[in-house]
């Protein structure tokens, strides 16, 4: 029994007490940045300044820690795990403004970035970025498909440079997330708001940067924020799901500056990859993965990256909550919960109104309404012929979402849109494109 002499004392009794419902596997993987910051009446405050670790401590560990709190002071507490903004405004200071908090996630870093056949190219050309901004590749364009670990290298660029350059003004943003951005602050007249945090960057790093292609005034701010940048010597990182010669609605003036640097591509990993994958993952958790199941996993699960540790990360789960055995019925359960989420997405009638609407800069109330002007009609068609194709919506159900049209309204702007595609390769495209970037976004 410890003594409970000091709030340190505490957590150690705490850390003793989950020893006997938790591995030492797990208390080393999980609890190694925990730490204990007070207690004040019951509440018991902690801090992690890892955003990944403190996320999957309050959603699986939390109930652990207040039992073992219970059984210490037979009464039952609270328990609040702190970032670390939240630690200095709980220690009486201000609270930072941050920067980018997503940069410090320890698993984010070029150690722990498998490299192969694959990826060889996009790797050192990352490296080579992070260590000589600017001097090398500019813009460095990742292409590739969903989780093959082009944003695992945005990360790893930033947390270098982070590291080299504590001062370093980082800028991360989405592609859909930045025309959102772009729109709510010219709407409310704070332009030079906008166009102050992207163009004053040392370092801006873009994700799905094809969302831009073929919305004209997000593509011209996009257009002087990266001359702005490019002539200043600072360094841009961007990352698409295709190079810019197949994105068609992309201006041309866009696509030659995206290709005035390094277009390096990254592909499915081959078997040797994901098996290094496979057991570098189940290593960073302290997991030992019997060499037989790491293979079982490598060569059932080829896609990307992110279903690979996707899997290693189930089989911990049903080991370490369910005191399921590490035997090839576990991996195939968890493999088979996998890859079944993925294959099966299907995106939301409400997630492609949304992104039809601000692909056409419209509120969604006018999409749905009775506006006649050409733009919302267009795009109340569409966004009809998308719901359809991409969902299992019916028809009348359709015609609800849009106001409750009857169903054969929505069956007339259905075939509207097919028509036209037929006729017009420039609007087929457009629609191929939308959809495209709505199946993207999972």
């Amino acid at each position: 029994m410890y003594p409970l002499n000091s709030v340190t004392d505490i957590w150690e009794n705490v850390l003793h007490q989950l020893r006997g419902s938790l591995s030492e596997t797990t208390i080393s993987t999980w609890f190694d940045e925990l730490r204990i910051v007070d207690i004040r009446g019951n509440t018991c405050y902690l801090h992690c300044a890892s955003d990944f670790k403190r996320g999957y401590l309050e959603s699986l560990f939390l109930n652990n820690i207040k039992a073992a709190l219970r059984d210490i002071f037979s009464t039952d507490f609270e328990v609040k795990i702190l970032d670390d903004a939240g630690l200095l405004e709980f220690q009486g200071g201000a609270a930072p403004k941050r920067q980018s908090d997503r940069f410090t996630y320890a698993e984010f870093t070029f150690r722990n970035f498998v490299v192969g056949p694959s990826n060889k190219l996009a790797h050192a050309a990352s490296m080579a970025v992070a260590e000589h901004p600017a001097q090398n590749y500019n813009p460095l364009l990742i292409y590739g498909d969903s989780g093959l670990g082009k944003t695992h290298l945005l990360y790893a660029i930033a947390n270098v440079i982070r590291q080299n350059d504590p001062a370093a003004k980082i800028v991360y943003i989405k592609g859909d997330e930045f025309i959102n951005e772009f729109v709510e602050l010219v709407r409310a007249n704070r332009g030079s708001e906008f166009r102050a945090k992207y163009r004053e960057a040392d370092l801006l790093l873009v994700d799905d940067v094809q969302f831009v292609a073929g919305k004209e005034q997000v593509q011209n701010e996009f257009f002087h924020t990266f001359n702005t940048l490019y002539e200043s010597g600072r360094q841009i990182v961007l990352t698409s799901d295709r190079p810019p010669s197949e994105m068609t609605l992309l201006d041309d003036r866009l696509r030659t500056r995206f290709e005035w640097g390094l277009l390096a591509d990254v592909t499915p990993p081959d078997f040797e990859t994901r098996l290094a994958i496979v057991k570098n993952k189940a290593a960073l958790l302290g997991m030992d993965l019997p060499d037989k199941i790491a293979v079982m996993i490598a060569q059932k699960v080829t896609a990307n990256v992110r279903q690979l540790e996707g899997t290693v990360n189930k089989v911990l789960a049903y080991k370490e909550l369910l005191d399921k055995e590490t035997d090839e019925a576990t991996v195939a359960r968890a493999m088979q919960d996998i890859l079944k989420g993925s294959n099966e997405y299907i995106p939301t009638p409400e997630g492609i109104l949304s992104y039809v609407s601000r692909y056409y800069q419209l509120e969604e109330s006018v999409v749905k309404g009775q506006q006649r002007v050409r733009a919302a009609v267009e795009a109340r068609q569409i966004a009809m012929y998308l719901i359809r194709v991409m969902t299992n919506l019916s028809q009348d159900n359709i015609g609800q979402l849009f106001g409750n049209r009857d169903h054969s309204t929505v069956i007339h702007s259905i075939r509207q849109v097919e028509q036209k595609m037929k006729k017009d390769p420039a609007f087929a495209e457009m629609v191929k494109e939308l959809k495209t970037n709505i199946t993207s976004r999972h």
